[in-house]
């Protein structure tokens, strides 16, 4: 009986001893490896919003007019910071069948030619005469919202003028032989900033003269800003009925 109590005593104290280790390795990992990664996923959600919000802070974000053309509306919206073009996008272009094809190549150089240039002054991307047309006329919109509400102090001010808001003029429809030609106008601070043929001779050959002569016309009108300009050679009933219709436009604007 005297043999049994020392026995007893040590099987008691090593199992206290085994429940104290436990009870430490238990306790240990609930400051230690599980504390860190709740520490380390919180902080970098916070390091990538800083500098995004400063990014974000002097930008704006202007949406222009849609404007219709013969394939389908074109919609542009600009990212302008610090009176800087620093994005653009199409948020309606043609598509549908070649519409497709066409939009996926010319949008994406309208949306750079936009940023470099810094204005609607940009070339039609070739093969995508109407979508280049209304592109520039849907940026120039934008352009003018994004111009409308700064401070006396900006430069683009004096584009459209103190009271001198912008214009959107449709000229009359011109019969030619070929079809009937319809010009409509952008006219901001008394200068015409866009045009657009809303109708042009189309089908068989008339299809590639208007395809070529429409974007030299535009250009012309802007350049000139007046309905005195010269016919494209090949295209002599089509520059015919611009001119007219483009000037029946331009007086609207002076009435």
């Amino acid at each position: 009986m005297r043999k049994s109590h020392p026995v007893r005593r040590a099987v008691l104290a090593g199992a206290a001893t085994v429940s104290a280790i436990v009870l430490l390795l238990s306790l240990k990992p609930a400051s230690g490896p599980g504390s860190a990664p709740a520490a380390g996923g919180a902080a970098p959600p916070v390091a990538a919003q800083s500098p995004q919000g400063g990014r974000d802070a002097g930008a704006s974000t202007v949406t222009g007019d849609a404007v219709r053309t013969q394939y389908g509306p074109v919609q542009v919206r600009l990212t302008v910071s610090g009176g800087r073009i620093t994005g653009a996008e199409a948020v309606q272009a043609p598509k549908g069948g070649q519409s497709d094809r066409v939009t996926a190549d010319a949008v994406p150089k309208l949306n750079r030619a936009a940023v470099a240039a810094g204005s609607a002054d940009i070339d039609a991307v070739s093969g995508a005469t109407y979508t280049s047309a209304g592109y520039r006329q849907s940026l120039q919109s934008a352009l003018d919202k994004a111009a409308a509400p700064a401070g006396s102090g900006s430069g683009s001010e004096s584009e459209s003028g103190p009271g001198r808001g912008t214009q959107v003029l449709t000229g009359d429809a011109v019969r030619t032989q070929y079809g009937p030609v319809q010009v409509r106008v952008t006219v901001s601070g008394g200068r015409i900033t866009g045009v657009e043929a809303l109708q042009t001779p189309k089908g068989g050959r008339s299809d590639r003269i208007t395809g070529e002569a429409v974007p030299k016309l535009e250009r012309a009108a802007v350049a000139a800003g007046s309905a005195d300009i010269d016919a494209v050679s090949g295209a002599t009933y089509t520059s015919a009925g611009y001119r007219q219709s483009l000037q029946s436009a331009l007086d609207r604007a002076g009435g």
